[in-house]
């Protein structure tokens, strides 16, 4: 398959999950050795999870069918810009390379706009509009000294 099958099937992906009204015009999928080995529908409405983007989804259900946390040699193919939580995931799952449909800037057109959170990432704590404050740092510096010295830590 090729890179434009791949993209095919998340445009699929999205297309089907707005006709079954499961969530919104999102969909990915993600490719090892040129298969697709997960798909991930936008289920945030439908599940009542905030965090159940396509691309969250598609790295959930592909950890569990190759027995990883981390999806080293694999792309994701979505069907539109990955927002900045979606990023985070894809850098943390270590993928490849990611392929996408629509921009950011489609997806502001039709109202799901991510611009503020990209602005918020920006502003220092202090004058972000979500009140953030440090509590006891000490306690929770804790559980980092025993990780630090743990022999059971498994690192990723």
């Amino acid at each position: 398959m090729k890179p434009e099958d791949f993209m095919r099937e998340a445009i699929s992906v999205s297309i089907q999950n707005v006709e079954s009204g499961n969530g919104g015009p999102f969909g990915a999928v993600i490719v090892k050795d040129a298969e697709i080995i997960a798909r991930g529908a936008n289920l945030v409405t439908s599940s009542n999870d905030p965090t159940a983007h396509a691309e969250v989804v598609a790295i959930r259900a592909a950890c569990d069918a190759i027995g990883d946390f981390q999806l080293t040699d694999c792309d994701i193919y979505c069907s539109c810009e990955p927002c900045p939580m979606c990023l985070g995931a894809i850098y943390w799952a270590r993928l490849t390379n990611i392929y996408y449909g629509n921009s950011k800037e489609d997806a502001a057109a039709i109202l799901f706009d991510d611009q503020f959170i990209y602005e918020e990432i920006e502003r220092p704590i202090t004058r972000r509009k979500l009140k953030t404050s440090q509590l006891m740092r000490d306690e929770a510096l804790v559980a980092f000294q025993k990780w630090s010295t743990s022999d059971m830590k498994l690192e990723y």
